[in-house]
C-alpha cells in the first residue's frame, strides 16, 4: 500500500498545568543515527568527521548525554538541563567499525535498536558484538521489529507475529527481550501502539523530529533523524538549542488514516497556561508543494490547520515553530496515509 509521512510530537499529559513546565523545561533531545561512513547511503549515512564534531558540540556546550536506562524517569519530570539521548537504528556493521569505538572511548551512553532478521547478514552486526555493547553498560538493546518491513501497512496479527519472532530472538540470544522499540520507517498507528503495550513495550521512537517533554505519548516519540543531508553543523546546533512544544492532544489521534481522510482536519490542543501561541507559524508539503499552512488559534487555545490540498507523495511533512521568549520551540506532526 501507498503511505504518507507528516512529522511531530504526541501527548501523554502527565505534565500538570503548572507554568514551570513550560517556562523552564528544556527537554531531551534524541539524536537518529544509522550508518556511519557509508557514502553510498547519504540518507542514512553520517560522515565520521562530522559525527565528531557534532559530539564535540555537545561537550563543548557542556550538554549531558542521558543514559537510556535512566530515560523513564527523567522524562517523567521536567528537565531545566537539556539532555541528549543518542540512538542509533538496524545496527550496521558501520557503527560497530567507527562510531563504537568513539563512544566507548568516551564513555558515551546510547541505545542500539535492532532488527533482528538481519542480525549477521553482510553489513550488519552479529550477536556477539550485539552482546559486546550491551555488557559495555554503555548501549542498551532496542527491538526495531524482525523483518523491518512496512509494517504499519500490515494487519495486526501480521504486525504481532513479527514481533514475537524478534522478541523469541531477544530471548534466546540475550536472555531478555528489550523493552524500548523504534518503529521501522517511523510509521505507526493506534492498532500498531495498542500491540506494543500489550507486548510490555513502554518507549517507542518514531522518526518525526521534536523535542521530549512529559506530554509526549511514550509510545510515539519524537527524534531528530541525523544524515548527511540534514546533518550540517549548522543545522545542528538549531535542533540542539530547541525547546519542547507542550501540548495536550493532537486530532485526528490515529496517526493512520484512510484516502478518505486525506488530508486530516487537524487540531491541536495547547494547555491554559501556554503563552505566544498567536506567534506559531507552520508550513507543509501537501500537494507536494511546500507552503504556509493556514492556521486558526481558536477557544482555549485549540490550533486548527486547514489544508488546501491532499498530502500527494508518499511521505509529507508539517512543522510548526513558535519563537518563544526562551527560545524556539518546534512541533511536528506525523500520520501516515494507507492511500494517496
Amino acid at each position: 500500500m501507498a503511505y504518507l509521512l507528516i512529522i511531530i510530537f504526541l501527548n501523554s499529559n502527565s505534565y500538570s498545568e503548572n507554568n514551570r513546565y513550560f517556562e523552564f523545561d528544556k527537554g531531551i533531545i534524541a539524536l537518529m543515527y544509522h550508518r556511519f561512513d557509508e557514502h553510498k547511503y547519504p540518507s542514512t549515512n553520517i560522515q565520521m568527521d562530522i559525527f565528531k564534531e557534532q559530539i564535540n558540540i555537545i561537550e563543548n556546550l557542556k550538554i549531558n548525554f542521558l543514559h537510556p536506562k535512566n530515560f523513564n524517569e527523567e522524562i517523567s519530570k521536567p528537565n531545566e538541563v537539556k539532555k541528549i539521548l543518542l540512538t542509533i537504528d538496524d545496527g550496521f556493521q558501520s557503527f560497530y567499525d567507527n562510531a563504537w569505538p568513539i563512544l566507548k572511548k568516551k564513555n558515551i551512553p546510547f541505545i542500539l535498536f535492532i532488527s533482528t532478521a538481519y542480525v549477521g547478514k553482510k553489513g550488519y552486526m552479529n550477536w556477539e558484538q550485539i552482546k559486546e555493547i550491551e555488557k559495555s553498560g554503555l548501549g542498551i538493546i532496542g527491538n526495531h521489529s524482525h523483518t523491518h518491513k512496512y509494517l504499519v501497512d500490515e494487519t495486526n496479527n501480521q504486525i504481532i507475529n513479527d514481533l514475537n519472532q524478534a522478541i523469541a530472538l531477544f530471548e534466546k540470544k540475550l536472555g531478555h527481550s528489550p523493552s524500548y522499540f523504534s518503529y521501522p520507517f517511523g510509521e505507526y498507528s493506534n492498532d500498531f501502539k495498542k500491540i506494543l503495550s500489550n507486548l510490555n513495550f513502554n518507549i517507542a521512537f518514531g522518526q518525526h523530529s521534536g523535542v521530549i517533554d512529559g506530554t509526549k505519548n511514550y509510545l510515539e516519540l519524537p527524534r531528530f533523524p541525523i544524515n548527511e543531508k540534514y546533518g550540517n553543523l549548522d543545522r545542528f546546533k538549531f535542533i540542539i538549542d530547541l525547546l519542547p512544544f507542550p501540548y495536550k492532544g493532537i486530532y485526528p489521534e490515529n496517526r493512520y488514516l484512510q484516502k478518505s481522510e486525506n488530508p486530516p482536519k487537524l487540531k491541536v490542543v495547547f494547555f491554559e497556561n501556554q503563552k505566544n501561541l498567536k506567534n506559531i507559524n507552520c508550513f507543509s508539503n501537501e500537494g507536494n508543494r511546500w507552503r504556509d499552512s493556514k492556521t486558526i488559534l481558536g477557544e482555549e487555545n485549540i490550533l486548527t490547520i486547514n489544508f488546501e490540498e491532499k498530502f500527494t507523495t508518499e511521505r509529507g511533512r508539517i512543522n510548526c515553530s513558535l519563537n518563544d521568549k526562551n527560545g524556539w520551540r518546534w512541533l511536528g506532526i506525523q500520520y501516515v496515509i494507507s492511500e494517496y
